[in-house]
């Protein structure tokens, strides 16, 4: 049976005071949720300090992005190798970052080639446009991202991916929890079309894009579905702490 991963997605918000604050104000209650994984994504800045705090606790910590160089001239990015002893995850692929940075699939593909060579665990997004959906396009470029993410990576059952329909993300019209579960299921076909249908069936697969406390319960119940990608209600601590624990209801 897949372990349940809620892993909040912090983006570009909180100064350190405030994230070590944040972190402090759920982390007890997290803690008492611990039939699922639970996983926070804060900005770079933070990363240190709530590495200090969360050490020697059950909930992890993960980065929103990393370069796929070791190291070297590439100013302002970051490599796993400085990841790899903060962090056990990295978000890679997200539609924010293939938006507004033009990351590609082949981007995407050395990054997560780079977070396993490094041992981290890599939470791979996907998702279509609105215009894709309406256009009928979403298996298509659903398939695209997969195969391409992950062209020449050996099956791991450590791949994490996380389905956002990008239509979705911010806007607060998330998919219906059967739509979702479809989809995710396709994502796992996919998979299996490419590594093995055991490996397909161990991979945990998120769902993305205006999850909170009032709607989680509609996405967790599809079996397909093994948690969620926590975008703005991350930084709400009542309503995170709600989305892990209707989830650890659920899915334990």
């Amino acid at each position: 049976m897949r372990r349940a991963l809620i892993a909040g997605n912090w983006k570009m918000n909180t100064t350190l005071p405030e994230a070590i604050t944040l972190v402090k104000q759920m982390l007890k209650d997290l803690q008492n949720i611990d039939r699922i994984d639970r996983v926070i994504c804060p900005p770079f800045i933070s990363l240190s300090d709530l590495h200090r705090i969360l050490q020697g606790t059950s909930v992890g910590l993960g980065a929103q992005n990393m370069y796929y160089r070791d190291k070297g001239a590439f100013t302002g990015e970051i490599s796993s190798l400085m990841l790899k002893d903060l962090c056990q995850y990295v978000i890679l692929g997200h539609s924010e970052r293939r938006q507004y940075f033009g990351e590609t699939d082949a981007i995407v593909n050395e990054k997560v080639k780079a977070a396993f060579a490094a041992g981290l665990t890599p939470i791979m997004c996907i998702g279509e446009t609105l215009e894709e959906n309406e256009s009928n396009k979403t298996s298509n470029v659903l398939e695209s991202q997969v195969k391409g993410g992950l062209k020449d990576i050996m099956p791991s059952d450590k791949l994490v991916v996380a389905y956002e329909p990008i239509w979705a993300i911010g806007t607060g019209k998330a998919a219906t929890g059967p739509q979702a579960g479809k989809t995710i299921g396709f994502i796992r076909h996919i998979l299996a079309s490419i590594w093995s249908d055991s490996i397909a069936q161990s991979i945990r697969i998120l769902y993305g894009g205006s999850v909170t406390g009032a709607n989680i319960y509609e996405f967790v119940k599809e079996p397909e579905i093994d948690g969620g990608l926590v975008g703005g209600a991350s930084l709400k601590p009542a309503d995170f702490i709600e989305i892990a624990r209707q989830t650890a209801a659920i899915k334990s």
